[in-house]
């Protein structure tokens, strides 16, 4: 269970400008509003946000990160499972 959620802005090139990927379970994850796991760059930097914990990561492109996100969605809804 859980919702994901996708968001990506694209430049007039065609080009990833900014995109807030998110996996939401409140009752994985009661704070930051039910986010278990989320990517996002709007703060000026790429970031991984776990279970109320960020941090900085190389961004590796975007379909790389989406790949990394949704395996990683994959992985947490089978340890509940």
């Amino acid at each position: 269970m859980g919702t994901i959620r996708e968001e990506v802005w694209q430049d007039d090139t065609g080009e990833v400008a900014k995109y807030n990927l998110a996996f939401i379970n409140p009752i994985l994850q009661r704070d930051d509003n039910g986010r278990v796991l989320g990517y996002d760059n709007a703060h000026g930097r790429h970031e991984r946000h776990f279970k109320g914990e960020v941090e900085e990561i190389r961004f590796p492109g975007y379909e790389a990160l989406l790949r990394r996100f949704l395996d990683e969605v994959s992985e947490l809804k089978e340890e509940k499972t």
